[in-house]
């Protein structure tokens, strides 16, 4: 899926050093997300302490394979996920597959897009070329809208299907035109195989507010143990407000779970993404008597989905998205 790779060992590093909270803690969350920074408040919010000051514990892992997630929600080996609206809408998903919105935790503001060659003027030249791209993943909905633009779809494109993290070994090869990738590969492709020419055909920039990553709960469990979710939340909002007042301190804190330096962190996220605060998450996902942002937003990503055969069930906003969680999540708590 869409994000930067980990490898094996220090996904299981960081999957340690996140549930080794104290023995007393009450209630237990497990959680799974692609590797890409934009979900580092939630690790950083252990690393501060804010879980434990909750009596919650969270295991927290990475998980690209977008089929392992669905597998483990519906085994019960978890309780929260975190995609983007995109993703989470992809088949096979249905109005029956466990996992409700319950917050938001950052978009993408340039961190997804399609790295071409020098000779690709645009969209249009991409035309009986060959294009790799991962399935399900931001840079392919952004690929599928500007071929719309030109009267194309992915049917006229040689499409080649790779996985994410091979993206500068895939453009290294001249018979590929595009890549569809993220950040960091973006950048690096761009910067690594100059004798290409490269370029970034298209972006997340040209689609401000497209690419949202939310936070999803098991509806069963969210309904049995609602203070549960309150509780992680309040976490994840605490240290996306740590990262306002201190962005170096929280680089420096979520640099070790993605084996990058402090400085790659600060320039993924000062030229990939935004954190949403509390705040913000409020706005997008309102209450349940007046619906917030999130819900247009759904249902224009739902219709893309299903326009380009990335979805097959249409899904209901108001069902997918719960905000209860959200509402006065700080009220009587400390922030």
């Amino acid at each position: 899926m869409r994000r930067f790779f980990a490898s094996a060992a220090l996904a299981a590093v960081i999957a340690a050093t996140v549930s080794a909270l104290p023995a007393q803690a009450e209630d237990k969350i497990r959680a799974l997300a692609p590797t890409w920074v934009g979900f580092a408040p939630a690790l950083v919010a252990n690393t501060l302490g804010y879980y434990a000051e909750e009596g919650l514990e969270v295991d927290f892992k990475f998980e690209d394979d977008r089929s392992n997630v669905l597998a483990a929600y519906a085994r019960g080996d978890i309780e929260v996920d975190m995609r983007t609206v995109g993703e989470h809408q992809g088949r096979p998903r249905d109005a029956s597959t466990p996992g409700i919105i319950i917050g938001t935790i950052d978009l993408s503001v340039g961190g997804d897009g399609v790295v071409a060659d020098g000779s690709i003027a645009s969209v249009a030249d991409l035309k009986g070329k060959t294009v790799a791209v991962e399935p399900n993943i931001p840079a392919r909905l952004l690929l599928q809208m500007e071929l719309a633009k030109a009267g194309l779809s992915l049917k006229d494109v040689d499409l080649k299907e790779i996985a994410t993290a091979d993206t500068l070994a895939v453009f290294a090869d001249e018979s590929v035109a595009a890549v569809g990738t993220y950040e960091p590969f973006m950048s690096q492709s761009v910067k690594a195989i100059t004798n290409r020419n490269p370029k970034i055909l298209v972006s997340s920039k040209d689609a401000p507010g497209l690419i949202i990553d939310i936070i999803t709960a098991r509806q069963d469990d969210l309904a049995a143990n609602p203070e549960k979710y309150r509780k992680f939340l309040r976490g994840i909002y605490r240290a996306v407000d740590f990262y306002k007042k201190d962005p170096a301190k929280f680089a420096e804190l979520a640099a070790p779970f993605y084996g990058l330096t402090p400085a790659e962190v600060t320039e993924i996220i000062d030229t990939s993404l935004g954190y949403t605060t509390y705040e913000d998450a409020v706005a997008y996902l309102g209450t349940k008597e007046q619906p917030g942002t999130l819900h247009g937003f759904f249902d224009q990503v739902m219709q893309l989905n299903l326009d380009y055969g990335a979805a097959d069930v249409k899904l209901d906003a108001a069902q997918q998205i719960d905000p209860s969680v959200l509402t006065g999540l700080f009220d009587g708590a400390k922030r």
